[in-house]
């Protein structure tokens, strides 16, 4: 699995920031209340976005490792989340931080999740965390994954899973053939199998439930408004390409379509949810 450019990650990190489910986020760190430190496993880590988001709900002291099977985007990772901290110094192949009163150790691995899922499980975290990951793995995947965090009783926390939700403003006569097009190209193979896409949070909670975890899920959708043109172009700009590879709409209409949402006051909101499942 690859294709995500660390342009597009710093794009959707303010989006990705506020959309996540405060709730959610204040139970996970409620959860780890009484832990005055804290390992974390997360998982398609990207550019850190998901640290970067999370860690003020967590004890004071973290040791965060980060995977990815795209080396360009751990470097990325390093050196954002360098720039980010209050302090930041190497320590081995670690990255020592300090930000907001927080200690941060990170870690960085390359690792293929469809091949050495169950060996980075096997490091035993405290928490594992994901965003904007499991819609594009399998359901079968989703239950191998769930299955290795039941047998050692892993907690979950991810983010931003996609839903299927779609509405644009002002409305345009091929919203619902776009829609319908994208949805089929988020079933297509990402790497992990036939993709789960908009199911995968249903699939997930489903597969923890019937594991005897607790499952709480909270909406964390994008409202795209008119002040973030670069981020509505960039995501209209993805929708149209990856609707042209399903051969569903014609190449006419998605360039009017894909022209209407450039030039209009567009505004939308693309659905998501944040899960948060834990051994009882």
């Amino acid at each position: 699995m690859g294709g995500f450019s660390p342009e597009w990650l710093a794009l959707r990190e303010p989006a990705d920031h506020a959309a996540r489910n405060p709730e959610l986020l204040a139970a996970v760190g409620a959860y780890f209340t009484p832990k005055t430190s804290i390992s974390i496993v997360d998982l398609g880590c990207g550019a850190g976005s998901n640290l970067r988001g999370a860690f003020s709900a967590l004890p004071g002291r973290q040791h965060w490792t980060l995977v990815d099977f795209d080396q360009r985007l751990l470097d990325a990772a390093r050196e954002t989340l360098r720039l980010w901290a209050d302090e930041a110094r190497e320590q081995g192949e670690e990255l020592v931080l300090a930000k907001d009163g927080k200690s941060i150790t990170v870690d960085f691995r390359q690792a293929d999740l469809m091949k050495d899922l169950e060996w980075v499980l096997g490091w035993q975290p405290d928490l594992v965390t994901a965003a904007a990951l499991f819609d594009l793995t399998s359901k079968r995947w989703i239950e191998r994954f769930v299955a290795a965090l039941a047998s050692q009783r892993l907690p979950l926390y991810t983010v931003l899973t996609y839903d299927g939700r779609e509405k644009w403003q002002p409305p345009h006569e091929a919203d619902a053939r776009m829609l319908a097009a994208f949805t089929h190209h988020q079933h297509s193979d990402k790497g992990f199998g036939p993709a789960a896409g908009p199911d995968a949070t249903e699939i997930m909670a489903e597969a923890f439930r019937k594991s005897g975890f607790a499952v709480s899920t909270g909406d964390s959708a994008w409202t795209i408004d008119v002040g973030q043109r670069d981020l509505a172009k960039a995501l209209t700009r993805g929708i149209a390409d990856a609707v042209l590879e399903t051969g569903h709409v014609e190449a006419d209409a998605v360039a009017d379509w894909l022209g209407a949402r450039a030039t209009e006051a567009a505004s939308g909101l693309i659905g998501h949810y944040d899960l948060w499942a834990r051994p009882v």
